[in-house]
């Protein structure tokens, strides 16, 4: 009977086939031990030379790791290994003799790494971070389907930038100019109109020229978009879905966390409510603390960490200045120098998580902003229907993927929370 690895729990005592790659062997000359995954998980298999035929023994000699093969054995429970069995074999057969593999267990070099990143995937630190990747992935589409919201594929084919042009990829579309998409939003506003919750969840691009960590200029972005939902709800909107996807990966990734040696007891603090901190009162600790910024300074990386910091968990900092935020947020009804805008700082030094807004539903009011932000106003047409038929009170935020991933596993680099990281000067492989 062929199984995976990760369900050889399930069949104790029975015969099976295996499948897979040699991560590592060991043989004392009577005994072997082979080490072997098949993308499910990874197992031992005790190869005793009198159980085996010869051409299996020998197969042991000559297999090399990363080399394919099929084993059958016994499943026999044993407490001690990280997978709780392991594989009394009774027969190995080779599928592919590998030769040396690049990636030893030694150390190499992040540029060699990079290079050889087709490769670096099948490490163990590599699978269990994508793994949590693709458990956030499936838990951000659980979340909003138990919670009523519609799924909306926004273009990634654009012709209008979100937030001006600047970092932004230009293609040609059939002798017209287009960009490839920074954000889903502008099309997910239309949505909520027509259907009252929505979301979207794809790539999108920034031409930034940044080589820090917590940057790609290729990522996936999540974005909902709610109508009538002003910006107290979307705080707690924002709070609800950050501590849900936490829980979420606590709860099914535990070998994963403990493969890349996250500390859990930071992830189990992550409950709400989350701290709540202005822009003005932001700028007076930041200065306290010693830190040269200025009221309508735009926070970057050490600002960030140096006000989450202060917290120990997730804080939410709003009311930023107008001018430093996108044409279409919200003027604070209170101070219309300033926006009704939240940032989610992830501590640990990851920064902003999650930026989002009360969006401008008055007509004039956003013409008014096009127009002082030089923006196109032919290419933003469509957009002011949005508020000339029917206009509405509604709100959203993005939270990119990565950067969410790599918070939650403390991986230090973004590089490492996508299959194929796309850097400057970086498209290969």
């Amino acid at each position: 009977m062929r199984a995976y690895i990760s369900e050889l729990s399930k069949h104790i005592g029975e015969t099976v086939t295996l499948e897979g790659w040699l991560v590592k062997k060991r043989s004392s000359g009577k005994i072997g031990f082979l080490q072997i995954r098949d993308g499910s998980g990874d197992v031992q298999g005790v190869a005793s030379r009198a159980d085996l035929d010869e051409v299996s023994w020998q197969a042991i000699e000559e297999l090399t790791q990363e080399s394919t093969l099929r084993v059958s054995g016994v499943v026999q429970e044993d407490k001690r290994a990280p997978s709780g069995v392991e594989v009394h074999l009774g027969k190995i057969e080779i599928l592919a003799i590998s030769p040396e593999f690049p990636i030893s267990p030694k150390e190499h070099g992040v540029s060699f790494l990079m290079e050889k990143r087709h490769l670096w995937l099948r490490s163990s630190r590599q699978r269990a971070a994508l793994r949590v990747r693709s458990e956030v992935s499936q838990g951000i589409r659980d979340f909003f389907y138990e919670r009523g919201f519609t799924l909306i594929d926004s273009p990634i084919l654009t012709p209008a930038a979100c937030e001006g042009t600047s970092t932004l990829f230009e293609t040609d579309y059939f002798g017209e100019q287009a960009y490839l998409s920074q954000s889903g939003q502008l099309y997910l506003e239309p949505a909520a109109a027509a259907l009252g919750k929505v979301y979207c969840f794809g790539p999108t691009f920034r031409a930034e020229k940044s080589k820090t960590r917590r940057h790609l200029m290729e990522f996936w972005m999540v974005e909902p978009e709610v109508a009538f939902l002003e910006f107290g709800g979307l705080c707690e909107l924002a709070e609800e879905f950050v501590c849900a996807l936490v829980a979420r990966v606590l709860d099914r990734c535990s070998a994963e966390l403990a493969t890349l040696e996250r500390d859990r007891s930071v992830l189990e603090s992550i409950t709400a409510p989350f701290p709540r901190i202005t822009y003005s009162d932001a700028i007076d600790a930041l200065k306290a603390d010693g830190l040269d910024v200025s009221w309508g300074d735009d926070l970057g990386a050490e600002e960030e960490t140096a006000l989450a910091s202060r917290f120990g968990k997730p804080v939410l900092l709003t009311h930023f200045p107008a001018a430093i935020k996108a044409f279409y947020m919200e003027p604070d009804p209170d101070n219309p120098d300033q926006v009704l805008g939240v940032d989610v700082l992830a501590p640990e030094g990851y920064g902003e998580i999650i930026g989002g807004s009360q969006r401008i539903h008055d007509h004039d009011l956003l013409l008014e902003r096009i127009r002082a932000h030089d923006l196109p106003l032919e290419a933003f047409d469509w957009y002011l229907d949005v508020r000339k038929f029917g206009t509405f009170p509604h709100s959203g935020f993005g939270m990119g993927l990565e950067r969410f991933v790599a918070w939650v596993t403390g991986l230090k680099h973004l590089r490492e929370t996508i299959p194929y990281p796309r850097m400057l000067n970086k498209i290969y492989p």
